[in-house]
């Protein structure tokens, strides 16, 4: 399979808070935030493998700043690394000034989706090539959170996680 720009899977959703989507003060819904990120990341994910894709796990959310009724919100899901049948896909959340159109950057979040066939075994997708400095910082820091993951599950010996030897130094 031929490698793939991660701008080739970008998936972009922008829309307003409406009332029924906040709680007590006002702001959006974690969790509503939660769908808007997984619908945009399962997007991305989609547009970079070309197959059904599935929601693995949520493995970083940072709601760093409240997003208030009436807002214009951007939701920008980008595909970071691809590895076997997985894709670790990055999100960040825009909020956009009412008066100003300036875009403050509000959450993040990292998604990991696997790509499946029509009977739900998991299949291979196109490797990421990055191509900015952010693509590329993205890329190589997924394969560190891989391996973590791997290793704290029990399924990778911290010897054999070459990204990260230095946190398990003797």
């Amino acid at each position: 399979m031929n490698a793939k720009s991660p701008s080739e899977s970008v998936a972009i959703l922008t829309d307003l808070v409406l009332p029924s989507e906040t709680n007590p003060l006002n702001n959006l819904f974690g969790g509503e935030l939660l769908a808007r990120m997984d619908r945009a990341a399962s997007i991305a994910a989609g547009r970079h493998s070309r197959r059904i894709v599935v929601t693995a796990s949520v493995n970083h959310v940072a709601f760093n700043k409240a997003i208030p009724i009436g807002s214009v919100v951007t939701v920008e899901a980008k595909v970071s690394r691809a590895f076997t049948s997985s894709m670790e896909v990055f999100i960040d959340v825009w909020v956009e000034d009412r008066q100003s159109g300036d875009k403050t950057k509000a959450n993040e979040a990292i998604y990991t989706f696997v790509a499946v066939n029509e009977t739900g075994t998991p299949v291979a997708v196109p490797p990421i090539k990055p191509e900015t400095t952010l693509e590329k910082q993205r890329f190589d820091a997924a394969l560190r959170r891989k391996q973590l993951s791997l290793v704290l599950a029990g399924k990778m010996k911290p010897d054999d996680a070459t990204e990260l030897k230095a946190l398990f130094v003797r």
